[in-house]
């Protein structure tokens, strides 16, 4: 017994020194993030484990209005035990800009920030559009080789920073959440993000076919911060999280101290009420109590298919049609969602630990449309 405990103590050590000489040695890093921790993937509040760049509170904040039947509706029959099972920690009903409810669960409130994950690809496609506004982009068809030329792969001289928006940028890359062996977890833990991106070949035509890439968009994160000389967290806050009146001040995970270089494809750490003004922005079609922040052109692109066999995405953001209304979505890991409702002028913001799995679209859960149903249903009182 005493040999097998020694041999195994043996082979536990040689496996982790494996592992630090070879290329998945990010792995030390996510096993002690992670795995230690009771997790099989990331989780809301893993932002607390990495290194952040700080996005502060607007110097001046804009309070959100409180709806004059806010929190009085009845919650709808199943609400509270789907939200339980689901382990929802918030979610908010905003009508005519106005919150008519709110809940939270798991010690959760107000301003409780959570991991935003991919809705942090609606935000950073927001900084193109502000990037183009400005003049640093010249176009949604300008060269990615213009900014990195080192960028690889047949396809490399015809990759557009448009393609890296709607996802159709020909790069390789396999979206997996869950193996500890693919390049999307390799993401999130390296030091150096950019030379793992730009070590991703761009081996398919761009601009034939939609292909969901998160490497996609950190490519784009690298290129916003190339042309506008700054980091995406200081770009991001002089743009919208300032004069938007952002309550609250919001982390955005980075590689690494040393690098510096934010998780473009994830990460930012806020909370519902904030995270819920990018709804609002594009609800309105760039505009923010009267100044345009974003072009109104760019955010109807935005907003639209870019393909037609693919119609569930356009630039940063999903698309999609229940029960004959046009339903528009910011969405991140484990279901965090900003869901707007042009015509009835709702958005619905959830957040949670847990997502239902079932796809009833090539893209959409069923979770997504029972939020909605929920929210229609309270927007209704």
């Amino acid at each position: 017994m005493k040999n097998f405990f020694y041999g195994f103590i043996l082979l536990i050590l040689v496996s982790f020194g494996f592992l630090y000489i070879s290329k998945y040695n990010y792995i030390l890093e996510g096993v002690s993030k992670i795995y230690l921790k009771g997790y099989t993937t990331a989780y809301l509040d893993d932002y607390k484990n990495f290194d952040n760049r700080e996005i502060n509170a607007s110097e001046n904040p804009l309070p959100w209005n409180l709806h004059q039947n806010y929190n009085i509706s009845e919650v709808p029959k199943g609400f509270e035990s789907y939200n339980k099972k689901n382990g929802t920690v918030a979610f908010l009903v905003i009508k005519n800009d106005s919150i008519l409810f709110e809940k939270y669960y798991d010690g959760y409130g107000i301003k409780s920030m959570s991991n935003s994950f991919s809705m942090s690809k609606s935000i950073v496609s927001a900084l193109l559009g502000k990037s183009i506004m400005q003049g640093h982009i010249k176009g949604l068809d300008q060269k990615v080789k213009d900014f990195f030329p080192e960028i690889k792969g047949k396809f490399a001289d015809n990759l557009e920073v448009g393609h890296l928006s709607n996802m159709s940028s020909g790069m390789v890359w396999k979206e997996d959440y869950f193996s500890p062996f693919e390049v999307t977890a390799s993401a999130y833990f390296v030091d150096d993000i950019s030379k793992l991106i730009l070590d991703q070949p761009i081996k398919y035509s761009p601009g034939k076919e939609f292909k969901y890439k998160s490497g996609a968009t950190q490519l784009l994160g690298m290129v916003i911060s190339k042309a506008t000389e700054k980091n995406l967290s200081e770009y991001l806050y002089e743009s919208f999280w300032n004069p938007m009146g952002f309550e609250n001040k919001a982390l955005w995970q980075i590689d690494s101290e040393k690098y510096g270089m934010e998780k473009a494809y994830c990460c930012i750490a806020s909370n519902a009420r904030d995270f819920a003004r990018f709804g609002k922005l594009y609800k309105d079609f760039g505009r923010w109590n009267n100044k345009i922040l974003l072009d109104s052109t760019f955010v109807a692109k935005s907003l639209n298919p870019v393909f037609d066999k693919d119609s569930e995405y356009g630039y940063g953001w999903w698309i999609d049609n229940y029960k004959n209304q046009k339903i528009l979505l910011m969405r991140g890991h484990l279901g965090q969602y900003v869901i707007l409702l042009p015509e009835k002028n709702l958005i619905f913001v959830r957040l949670g630990q847990q997502k239902e799995g079932k796809k009833v679209k090539s893209s959409f859960t069923e979770d997504i449309y029972s939020y909605i149903d929920f929210g229609i249903e309270i927007a209704k009182k």
